[in-house]
């Protein structure tokens, strides 16, 4: 710092605002630093003392002293009894500046930085800030959450001063919890398996990332349906694998001989409500797929992501419970049953694989949670669980019986409705002329979140336009309003009033 033009504190007046949210502490110690990152204060400067500065900013003294130590802690000053606070020459720990532009790497556009593989993770990203409202699609009524059986649960636990349920998480999750999922599975889905056969995971991603990583390589084939949602899909790619999407019909996946004939090491199904339609795969696609994966060694997964919830007919069965080959996995969560923040999933392995599939977890990341699966654990065995699946269920289905009284209220037959027997949402279908990306954005804009259908594809040829509507978190006196809004706005691009 040039002396002879003016102080530090002179300097320092000039930025620092004490009546700004950022604390004085924050914006002091980030101005000096900064000044030393800049050379501005050069090696060697003597400091103020903490009294002067205090009193030529007025400020807390203590806040200074504060500051100074901090700089000092971290490598930027030095500082002694009655000699002062110096700057350290810190030009050694910095990189050269002319080799470091020599060995910058070429700039490539907005991905700067980003390998391949995580410039195709953003750019395929489908991810919202907004995750709540009419008609987010996926989201369940959190509003109904049994609060109390929760809370009541959760101060158990927490008054017998759990300590050991404060540290990582055993290979496989809370143990009590793995016994009361694979019970509840097994009753509630036929899902076969014992609890070590249980992984606890914090949802589907997980499962699918695990799964990947310890079933597949590189460059080795996937298959998925076509539409699929896109978070599994972008994941798979991302992990630099060569995804083949299959369409579906209404019977599910319907392979054709090019691609029977090219077996994948993974087939990811969503077989009792395919995301995002909602068709059902029939028992003769169930046990053709189950026998050629026989055939030919491949693994399933099978993501069953919100089965609980199908209108006047009982969930079907999983898959991997008519699975005799051990070729299964199962993956499920919480997140549709309870609340998506929980975030605690489970992934039922066959059971040779279940000591490896424990293990990668516990390494790759890290697990904890226990206090929260414990809570789970018992919230499932005193019955909380099902009951609330009992009484969302009748809930979400008045307000699926208003959301398509709505859309017939506007459009008559005149839209197709898929997938409107199960689960947390329908979809609309549009004309082929519509852009539904318009109609999503438009839609946002007057305060409707919706999904736009085309984004769920992968092969051009295939793509339907339309709109995913979650009808399970909106109230059901809000169901109307909302869908006037929505309505407006499909009016406006099926006559193509934009522009």
């Amino acid at each position: 710092m040039d002396s002879g033009s003016f102080t530090l504190a002179d300097w320092l007046q000039q930025w620092l605002d004490v009546g700004a949210d950022e604390p004085a502490y924050r914006q002091l110690y980030r101005l000096i630093r900064d000044a030393i990152l800049d050379n501005r204060l050069t090696a060697g400067a003597r400091l103020p003392s903490s009294r002067v500065l205090a009193g030529d900013l007025s400020i807390a003294r203590n806040t200074v002293l504060q500051v100074y130590e901090q700089l000092e802690i971290e490598g930027y000053v030095t500082a002694a009894t009655g000699r002062g606070t110096f700057v350290v020459d810190i030009s050694q720990d910095m990189p050269d500046e002319a080799a470091s532009r020599a060995s910058a790497p070429p700039s490539r556009g907005p991905a700067q930085g980003l390998s391949p593989r995580g410039s195709k993770l953003i750019e395929g990203a489908g991810f919202s800030n907004r995750q709540w409202g009419a008609f987010m699609p996926g989201i369940p009524d959190v509003a109904e959450f049994p609060y109390k059986a929760w809370n009541r649960i959760q101060g158990r636990h927490w008054r017998r001063a759990p300590t050991e349920l404060l540290i990582y998480a055993p290979a496989g999750g809370y143990e009590p919890l793995r016994h009361e999922v694979a019970n509840y599975l097994n009753s509630a889905r036929s899902v076969n398996g014992a609890a070590g056969q249980v992984v606890m995971t914090t949802g589907i991603h997980q499962a699918v990332d695990v799964a990947t990583r310890l079933l597949c390589q590189p460059g080795d084939l996937v298959w998925i349906e076509e539409p699929s949602y896109w978070g599994v899909r972008n994941l798979l790619l991302s992990s630099g694998l060569r995804v083949v999407s299959v369409p579906v019909d209404d019977e599910g996946m319907c392979l054709a001989s090019a691609d029977l004939s090219r077996p994948p090491r993974l087939i990811v199904v969503s077989p009792s409500h395919q995301y995002p339609l909602g068709m059902v795969m029939s028992l003769a696609r169930r046990r053709m797929l189950l026998e050629y994966a026989r055939q030919h060694g491949c693994w399933i997964l099978e993501d069953d992501y919100d089965s609980e919830f199908r209108y006047g007919s009982r969930p079907l069965p999983s898959l991997q419970g008519l699975d005799e080959s051990g070729l299964v996995l199962y993956a499920g969560s919480f997140s549709k049953t309870l609340f998506p923040g929980l975030r605690v999933g489970y992934l039922v392995v066959p059971e040779h694989l279940s000591g490896a599939f424990a293990v990668a977890v516990a390494e790759l990341y890290r697990e904890g949670q226990l206090i929260t699966q414990s809570i789970l654990a018992e919230f499932i065995r005193e019955g909380h669980l099902s009951s609330h699946v009992r009484r969302v269920r009748n809930l979400y289905a008045e307000r699926r019986v208003a959301m398509i009284a709505a859309i017939e209220r506007h459009f008559g037959d005149s839209l197709d409705i898929y997938g409107g027997q199960a689960g947390l949402h329908l979809v609309l279908g549009l004309p082929s002329h519509v852009d539904d990306v318009l109609v999503t954005k438009e839609a946002f804009v007057r305060g409707v979140i919706v999904r736009s259908l085309s984004r769920y594809y992968m092969r051009r040829e295939c793509v339907r336009q339309g709109l995913l509507l979650g009808y399970a978190s909106v109230p059901l006196d809000r169901i109307d309003a909302a869908f006037d809004v929505l309505a407006t706005v499909i009016r406006r691009h099926v006559r193509g009033e934009i522009t």
